[in-house]
């Protein structure tokens, strides 16, 4: 559409100078009849008068496709302006009309051979953009000639038409050498060719994430970097995202690349500006940080990012967005430039917010009076939006320059006492959070903070003055009197307060207990017993029962010591922050989100990581152990079971009408990239401590859990990441510690020799894959007559639910949905349940639900378990199924031979567990192709003393690495199995795979 967009407004400039609005006019009856009079004239500007009118026509929605034979006719002209039109023509109709098309064929071919280059250039791509299967065959020669043709024109333009071509048909692409002849053009002289053959080369590989197109190496950077410098600015963008994804042999080469790439910070067009801090950023990664090159490209980047903050608010949004992360990675870079984010008074609402944002993250000793004073200035502006954030903005200060507190309170004060209702509130709040950082230190506010209780009616501000109240109820004297005046309207607070208000007053009891003990009847009895809300009836009878049975307990749960909240809660988790740098000046930098969470069909779409030299000093895997060869990614932020009763209750009772990838969490959901020695395999550890799986039904009320933040990756002690999911507790080991050189055990005669892999090797074909055999799910009689029973089945890459819906009621069902609560690898359904007839009593359907991965993520026990609601016009109902793990096991899961050795070697010794297969009468070669059925390769094989060893290689979805050693002993029915992983607790589920895999 755009083409043709383009192709259209191209058109007006070889019109006449009178305007073409005489074609779009209404006409008469009989219009077709005439037209088709006027394209077979012999008057050629007749003929193109007609055309005109017949494009007029098409663009207004009117369906010509009956002029087609008749305008396809007029191709054979030599004049390019009606050729144009007929091309254009061409593109729109050719899908409904294949076997018409096909008569075009022979005038393409003519024409890619026609003296004027433009004609050439302008069949190609029209060749492109024709996506019927029949002819692209045909257009293969004319295409071939083109790629190779003496003008630079045509090349560029057969490069995208290459792209074009490969999204109809990949097969004929490559079948024809199409993609060898895309990469020779990256050494063409003409620096745009270069540009279209990379961007060509670009599209391929985003589709074909393992195709390796752009097979990158110094000699080919360099002529890139030589194209850089002539091509258009749209030519220097494709070169510099393609440089991005890129890695340097060493610090010399990347500073050398980032010396070349330097002056397109100068540019005047602000996405190759954008373009170039990305593969600075990137490349910067490389250099070691006491290199003088290093102060001089910091220096450097600060003054193009400041001049895209004078353009028009559109584009500062994007460019604040983009230095949102850039400051949150690398905050040296603009720490001298703290008034450019200043606000202005016409700054949009959404500018402001963001500079709030940035200068909060800017923020040092240095010049935080220069920023308080900025935003005292904010919080007396008339817009109350801003002014919200402002206040806040002055709390997250405190919060993180400490030396700044005592300031940022008094400011807070100020502000108290100008009496506006809505700062008095949000002061209040940020309030609460400097009591939690400084505790016992500011508390001298609280009676200036009292005086103002009865204006807040918001129940955040309402909620927070509640909590400093039951916090330091000790410090009060009237503490009772005046909870128990939020006390009086209990029924009409929003749940936040009454929530806080049962919390404070079972605080001040274990403080006051003798006066006040009619206050905490009062509120048990209100929480209890008038109140429908579950969360608040169980907290009640939590605190009921604890009272009650022990009042030492009580007091050592309720009033326990509390955590200080973080310096930062709002980080983006680092490894998608990695993540999002290295997609700087995308979407994706401006969502702040991954493009698999908002791109459909995103399956192709690569995670991007960022590459740290061993020797710049600071490892972006492990941040706090120096430099290491080999380093660990920080853990995945995990959301905790915050919400005991679990997603499933929220299940949207209408049928769900998009397909598309469910909405992306928030940024403590996200899980980063992984690398391919699983630096990302933490997601599987969340917090310190586990909290119990997710009851779906529970009569037993539970505690909530204490709000939990995460501003850094927490170090794991062994004993924490122990027992969680089975095992030793030093099966945990090594999550926290730089990795071991090398195992000990390879020195022992079982795993010895492990170097002569590359020698050997198992042959013999694959078997086919194994799948379960359906089991009961939800039985009939819990279901109100529903029987669901199902397995998992991977077929071509995609995982399916199979199950059989059996009506055992006398009442017809109908009005099928289906919600998954979240889980260890984030499955979800990637589409509705497609039950599209009621079923009737006795009758049995069949359902297949197409699953994804890309869903909110828990750890449950065991790890495989999955909890499912389904919802019918009866009712919804509840069960939990385990799925075979090897559903999660991805295609390209075979690992190079000197990856796997060194992976082995990587890993240290306590994640490795030994399994005993019993049993098995299988020989070595008939279950290594068992295995590889379910995406379980063989690396290598040897034998030793009669014993055959499989060195074996499996990959999650979510970028876990599985090693194992497989030991089979002719004429024993025991095998041996050893697995190396860098997140142990899956060992168990796949030895457990193995196991169902080889017996059955």
């Amino acid at each position: 559409m755009q083409e043709w967009a383009n192709q259209l407004c191209e058109n007006r400039q070889f019109g006449s100078k009178m305007t073409d609005s005489k074609y779009f006019t209404t006409t008469k009856k009989g219009e077709i009849f005439e037209l088709k009079a006027e394209l077979n004239s012999d008057k050629k500007e007749k003929k193109k008068e007609a055309v005109k009118k017949v494009i007029a026509s098409m663009t207004v929605g009117k369906d010509v496709s009956a002029l087609f034979p008749d305008v396809v006719n007029c191709m054979q002209t030599d004049n390019l302006e009606l050729k144009k039109l007929v091309y254009l023509y061409l593109m729109n109709y050719a899908k409904s009309q294949p076997d018409m098309a096909i008569m075009a064929v022979n005038t393409f071919v003519k024409d890619c051979e026609d003296l004027n280059p433009l004609i050439r250039a302008l069949a190609v791509r029209t060749m492109g953009c024709i996506r019927v299967d029949k002819i692209t065959e045909y257009l293969c020669e004319p295409l071939r000639k083109c790629l190779k043709d003496e003008d630079p024109y045509v090349r560029k333009t057969a490069a995208v038409c290459v792209a074009k071509l490969h999204d109809i048909n990949a097969q004929l692409v490559e079948d024809q050498g199409f993609l060898d002849t895309l990469k020779d053009l990256i050494s063409d002289s003409n620096p745009m060719v270069v540009a279209n053959a990379v961007a060509a080369l670009s599209e391929i590989a985003e589709s074909h994430p393992n195709s390796n197109l752009l097979d990158l190496n110094p000699q080919t950077i360099n002529k890139l970097l030589t194209a850089l410098n002539e091509c258009t600015e749209w030519g220097q963008i494709f070169i510099l995202d393609c440089l991005a994804n890129y890695s340097p042999r060493d610090d010399r080469e990347s500073q050398s690349i980032c010396e070349r790439v330097t002056p397109r910070l100068s540019h005047a067009n602000s996405a190759v500006v954008l373009s170039a801090v990305k593969v600075l950023m990137k490349f910067m990664e490389m250099l070691p940080k006491d290199l003088d090159y290093y102060g001089t490209l910091l220096k450097k980047l600060a003054p193009p990012l400041v001049t895209l903050l004078s353009a028009e608010p559109e584009l500062q949004y994007v460019a604040l967005r983009n230095i949102n992360l850039i400051v949150q990675r690398r905050p040296e870079i603009l720490k001298h430039e703290m008034k450019v984010f200043f606000v202005k008074y016409n700054d949009p609402i959404y500018v402001k917010l963001e500079k709030l944002d940035i200068m909060i993250r800017l923020a040092s000793q240095a010049n935080i009076a220069q920023v308080l004073a900025e935003l005292k200035e904010y919080a007396t502006e008339v817009d109350v939006d801003f002014v919200r954030k402002a206040v806040r903005a002055i709390g997250r200060c405190a919060i993180k320059v400490e030396q700044s507190a005592e300031r940022c309170v008094s400011t807070l004060l100020d502000l108290i006492q100008t009496k506006v209702n809505y700062v008095v509130q949000e002061a209040i709040v940020v309030i609460k959070d400097i009591f939690r950082k400084y505790p016992n230190k500011y508390e001298s506010v609280i009676a200036t903070l009292c005086e103002h209780l009865e204006s807040l009616d918001e129940p955040e501000a309402r909620a927070a003055m509640i909590w400093i109240v039951g916090e330091y109820a000790e410090r009060i004297d009237n503490a009772d009197e005046l909870l128990e005046s939020f006390l009086e309207g209990f029924h009409d607070e929003s749940t936040q307060v009454q929530l806080q208000l049962l919390t404070a007053i079972v605080k001040l009891f274990l403080k006051k207990p003798t006066e006040t003990q009619e206050l905490v009847q009062q509120v048990l009895s209100l929480a209890t017993q008038d109140s429908d809300n579950p969360d608040l009836r169980d907290r009640g009878y939590i605190y009921w029962r604890l009272l009650s049975t022990d009042p030492v307990a009580a007091k050592e749960v309720v009033l326990a010591e509390k955590p200080l909240i973080s310096e930062e809660t709002d980080l983006i988790e680092p490894t998608l922050l990695e993540e999002l740098i290295c997609h700087i000046g995308t979407l994706a930098s401006v969502y702040h989100k991954p493009p698999s969470a908002f791109v459909e069909g995103s399956r192709g779409v690569q995670h991007k990581r960022l590459t740290s030299s061993a020797g710049s000093g600071e490892s972006v895997e492990s941040p706090d152990t120096g430099s290491a060869a080999v380093s660990e990614a920080p853990p995945a932020v995990i959301p905790s079971q915050g919400d005991l009763l679990g997603d499933l209750l929220n299940l949207d009772l209408t049928p769900p009408t998009s397909t598309g990838p469910p909405p992306a969490a928030a940024p403590g959901m996200q899980l980063g990239a992984m690398d391919l020695l699983g630096g990302g395999l933490d997601s599987l550890m969340g917090d310190e401590s586990e909290p119990p799986p997710i009851p779906l039904r529970t009569d037993t009320p539970q505690s909530p859990q204490p709000p939990h933040q995460s501003p850094s990756p927490p170090d794991y002690s062994p004993t924490e990441l122990g027992g969680d999911i089975g095992g030793s507790p030093a099966m945990g080991a090594g999550f926290g510690a730089p990795p071991a050189a090398m195992p000990a055990s390879f020195n022992a005669p079982i795993s010895g020799g492990l170097d002569d892999l590359f020698d050997l090797g198992g042959g013999g074909m694959t078997m086919g894959t194994y799948i379960p055999p359906k089991t009961v799910w939800l039985p009939a009689m819990k279901a109100k007559g529903l029987e669901i029973s199902g397995t998992f089945v991977r077929r071509s890459g995609v995982i399916q639910m199979e199950m059989t819906l059996n009506n055992k009621a006398m009442s017809v069902m109908s009005d099928f949905a289906i919600q998954f609560n979240r889980n260890s690898f984030g499955l979800a359904p990637a589409g509705p349940l497609q039950i599209l007839t009621p079923i009737s009593p006795n009758q049995s359907i069949e359902a297949a639900l197409p699953l994804s991965t890309v869903g909110p993520v828990m750890k449950m026990e065991p790890l495989n378990n999955l909890q499912v609601a389904v919802k019918n016009n009866i009712d919804v109902f509840y069960f939990s199924c385990q799925y075979p793990i090897s559903m999660l096991f991805l295609e390209d899961g075979k690992m190079e031979r000197q990856v796997f050795l060194a992976t082995w070697k990587d890993i240290p010794n306590e994640n490795e567990s030994q399994f005993q297969i019993k049993d098995c009468h299988l020989n070595s070669d008939a279950a290594s192709n068992k295995l590889q059925g379910s995406n379980i390769f063989t690396i290598a094989k040897r034998t030793v003393e009669g014993q055959d060893m499989l060195y074996q290689s499996m990959k999650l979805t979510n970028g876990i690495w599985v090693l194992a050693e497989l030991r089979v002993q002719a004429g024993n029915p025991n095998y041996t199995i050893s697995l190396k992983c860098r997140a142990p607790e899956v060992s168990q589920c796949v030895f457990q795979n193995y196991e169902t895999v080889l017996k059955n």
